[in-house]
């Protein structure tokens, strides 16, 4: 491949379902990028929540600062510290995946529960290993946060124009919540992928990402539409997963930032 490619934004979801924050550079862990998906809301039956269910989840947005992530939604806004817990584990499960998680703090529970009408909390997990996730492509288990499967999701820019050439109302790549956007030259080439290196670090594809009703959630409006998941089937579906973007993890740690160059195998 001829073209240079390299990243040209960088997304963080600090907790699972709730709006993103664009960064500049980012710390790149086992478990994902640092501060990415190690918060999740769960109901009173220990089960995550996420916008399938709760659309209107896209509408909270976090900022981190000052070792503190602060909440804003809809003019209300609510912060906790990045470092605290109480002590008493909670185990969990997300998709096939068992974990260990840890309440934040009942006030900050309480506010969600507030905003959203029903009894939830705002846990954590902590630990490396405290959730495990095994991939069938690749046949080996990895230490993950809590995201829905994989850590980290590359989409390339080539991929979203061919898609937003067949859509009559244009979207964003805030849709498909990835972390980490190229600047690519072929649509969905990511697919192809192996291992990729930036800077000093190193990234394996394991699979493209097969796509659920979220990313028909309009993320400002909160409203679920049909689009971009009905045309993206007809020309993206294999296997009854209807695939956008590619899941990876991370084999070799470090920093990466905005316009750093990737090499790699295809």
């Amino acid at each position: 491949m001829d073209n240079i490619l390299f990243i040209s934004e960088i997304y963080i979801y600090p907790i699972k379902s709730l709006g993103g924050i664009s960064c500049q550079s980012a710390r790149a862990e086992e478990m994902g990028f640092e501060n990415d998906r190690r918060w999740m809301l769960i109901d009173e039956n220990n089960q995550f929540i996420s916008q399938r269910e709760h659309p209107i989840l896209s509408q909270f947005q976090p900022q981190i600062a000052d070792g503190k992530i602060e909440i804003t939604y809809q003019g209300k806004k609510h912060a906790f510290f990045i470092s605290e817990s109480i002590n008493s584990r909670i185990s969990v499960t997300v998709w096939d995946d068992q974990s260990e998680v840890f309440e934040v703090n009942k006030t900050t529970s309480d506010w969600f529960s507030e905003c959203l009408g029903f009894t939830c909390k705002l846990v954590k997990i902590i630990e490396i290993g405290d959730r495990k996730h095994k991939s069938k492509a690749l046949n080996v288990t990895f230490n993950v946060s809590l995201a829905d499967g994989y850590p980290y999701l590359l989409v390339g820019s080539e991929s979203l124009d061919h898609l937003n050439e067949k859509l009559k109302d244009k979207i964003t790549v805030a849709r498909f919540r990835p972390n980490i956007v190229i600047n690519s030259t072929l649509a969905h080439e990511e697919d192809h992928f192996e291992i990729i290196k930036i800077g000093d670090v190193t990234f394996q594809n394991v699979k493209p990402c097969g796509r659920c009703i979220m990313v028909n959630n309009d993320p400002l409006k909160s409203i679920v539409l049909k689009e971009p998941l009905k045309t993206l089937s007809k020309y993206r579906k294999v296997d009854n997963s209807v695939l956008f973007g590619t899941n990876l993890v991370c084999i070799e740690k470090g920093i990466v930032s905005v316009g750093d160059v990737l090499s790699f195998k295809i």
